[in-house]
């Protein structure tokens, strides 16, 4: 009963397989994003039509150098083979693009957040102060309070006899 091997447990072959193959995973994702890089740009669009216009110009005019006759079967397979590496490689790099941009997204939101709570924050703050000040003298306010003020003595004044200085007389 010992002897029979468990389904439920994997077996360590496949962990032997994987241990020979150990890729940075980093490396791999900047080598798909240089490759993806690559096959986007007009230098690869014009190096691979001068590579097709040569080879379908030798395989059809140059009757000794043809490898490649009309159907141009090797051709479709390199550039099927092409496709096989590319599809996969621009697929890894967007993957990666994705996990940025994700990252990036929780950033800004974070930063959204703060911002709209220091803004409350300034908002609430503003409104406080201008609750203070509107319980505050302004400068019209006491102006007019001295003025009245100084009005009101001028007017007890004329109204109370003045006192003679004993010394002046």
């Amino acid at each position: 009963m010992a002897d029979t091997p468990r389904l439920d447990v994997p077996s360590g072959g496949a962990r032997r397989f994987g241990s020979f193959l150990r890729l940075n995973p980093d490396a791999v994702g900047q080598f798909a994003e240089g490759i993806a890089r690559f096959l986007g740009t007009g230098r690869f669009l014009a190096v691979q039509t001068i590579l097709v216009v040569v080879w379908i110009s030798l395989n059809v005019f140059a009757v000794q150098l043809r490898w490649d006759p009309y159907p141009f079967i090797l051709l479709n397979l390199a550039f099927s083979t092409q496709a096989a590496y590319a599809a996969p490689l621009i697929l890894l790099a967007q993957n990666r693009q994705a996990d940025r941009d994700r990252v990036q997204a929780e950033e800004d939101r974070a930063r959204a957040t703060q911002t709209r709570a220091d803004t409350e924050y300034l908002a609430r703050e503003l409104a406080a102060l201008r609750v203070a000040i509107g319980e505050l003298a302004t400068r019209d306010f006491i102006r007019g309070e001295l003025n009245r003020i100084s009005s009101d003595d001028g007017e007890e004044r004329r109204d109370k006899p003045r006192r003679r200085d004993p010394v002046s007389g």
